[in-house]
């Protein structure tokens, strides 16, 4: 960067469990090493090297989990810009988060793990009995599977560090409170049941135990307990000069909670970054950067978490169209027949691209080049995953079109019917490609 002025960027990717969250971590370390100034400790400030390095810990509490293949997956996506002066010193950094597993927060598949802040909070005697959590297993957003406890991890000592590492980042101990309070609260709300209530289709709290965890989570969020059980049980319906409140059955009214769960652990994932970048702080006189890329690969799951995070919307016609995406992509790209989130179906998207990207560049442009100038050399051959972009993303006939097309469309069997006639049109058109990879038994990224 500094010998030819230009800015850089490192991309780490690879398979679940590979190592590219502690090779982010290394690259960072040495990153803060190069171009690090010593801190001014007169007046107790922290370097802005020594902040991003600590950005880490905070960001994997509340971002990273337990998967099959990892104890500290990273489930969302994260770019670091470190940038430099004309010196090559850290002058500013700014880091943006794409596409965090947010079904995560409410469905969890054996033997894997809920985010890692949750059993901090449950190990962390003073604030367990402050929040009224405790032991994890009594928590339905974390007893849907039975690994509570890493090898070798203290969470009790690991809360503390990341209480540590916040106060490094410039959150003060009442924004510390005011996060892990929100964090309980996302707790109490899994352990609310709903039965039938009163009217025709109508819901509420199960018994005395839902309604204490109701009155616990209505206390952490410093909110109307009765407001937050309308939410949950009504919606209302907002027409053109007037608005019409319905009732939801038990069923919608567990659908909402999970939805408002998911919402406010993204809202506060959200916020902690954007809190992060404004400690840190970004150079806008900067002269270089360099970007570190760092996104979740692919990785299976024994149940699919969630089809659709929205309670209006039929989970039938999405499952049909979403359980051949994934059968299609399986025989594509020859992985086990295994039902994964949406999201990691969009990551898996997303890596496919990144090597399309690779592709381009290493492959096609530069033996393009070579072509144009008439150079002797011998072609290189390579798999191209084109074909599976497009049966994926091209409008109007790819995966992603017409799921997006059934979403507005009232559901009903012949739709369903003729989605599924569009798939195959859609295979059809590619059955050449499919079938020889079918053929050969295997294709590679």
């Amino acid at each position: 960067m500094v010998d030819e002025e230009i800015s850089q960027s490192i991309l780490v990717s690879g398979e679940s469990g590979a190592g590219k969250t502690e090779s982010t971590k290394n690259l960072m370390q040495y990153l803060a090493f190069m171009g690090g100034r010593p801190s001014d400790s007169s007046e107790g400030k922290r370097s802005v090297e020594q902040q991003v390095l600590e950005s880490n810990p905070v960001l994997e509490a509340f971002g990273n989990a337990k998967t099959v293949r990892n104890n500290n997956s990273s489930r969302f996506g994260k770019f670091v810009e470190i940038q430099f002066n004309e010196r090559g010193k850290i002058s500013g950094a700014a880091i943006r988060t794409y596409l965090l597993e947010r079904s995560r927060v409410c469905q969890v598949s054996d033997p894997e793990r809920n985010y890692h802040c949750f059993y901090m909070l449950c190990a962390a005697p003073p604030e367990s009995e402050k929040y009224k959590v405790g032991n994890p297993r009594k928590f339905h957003y974390l007893n849907q599977s039975n690994f509570y406890e890493l090898n070798g991890v203290d969470e009790s000592q690991e809360y503390l560090a990341t209480k540590k590492a916040m106060d490094v980042v410039g959150i003060s101990s009442d924004e510390q409170e005011a996060i892990f309070r929100v964090v309980a609260a996302i707790l109490h709300l899994g352990n609310i049941e709903f039965t039938k209530g009163s009217e025709p289709d109508s819901s509420q709290p199960k018994d005395d135990q839902s309604r204490f965890h109701l009155e616990t989570a209505a206390e952490l969020f410093m909110c109307d307990k009765t407001a937050l059980e309308d939410s949950f049980c009504t919606r209302v319906i907002v027409t053109r000069g007037e608005s019409i409140k319905k009732c939801l059955d038990p069923a919608a009214a567990a659908i909402c909670r999970d939805a408002f769960a998911k919402i406010v652990y993204l809202q506060l994932f959200d916020w902690l970054v954007s809190k992060i970048n404004n400690t840190i702080g970004q150079d806008s006189d900067s002269k270089f950067f360099i970007g570190v890329l760092d996104i979740y690969g692919f990785e299976s799951f024994k149940t699919n978490r969630c089809l659709t995070g929205t309670p209006l919307v039929s989970s039938f016609r999405l499952g049909i169209g979403y359980f051949i995406t994934v059968a299609l992509y399986s025989h594509l790209t020859n992985r086990p027949y295994i039902l994964c989130s949406f999201e990691q179906f969009c990551i898996n998207l997303t890596n496919e691209k990144l090597q399309q990207h690779f592709n381009q560049h290493v492959f096609k442009m530069e033996q393009e080049e070579y072509t144009k100038e008439e150079i002797d050399w011998s072609y290189i051959q390579f798999e191209d995953n084109q074909d599976i972009l497009d049966l994926i993303e091209k409008k109007p006939g790819g995966i992603l079109a017409l799921l997006d097309e059934a979403w507005y469309v009232y559901v009903s069997i012949y739709f369903c019917l003729y989605i599924m006639f569009v798939f195959l049109s859609t295979i059809i058109y590619h059955i050449e490609y499919i079938s020889y990879h079918i053929l050969c038994g295997q294709y590679t990224l």
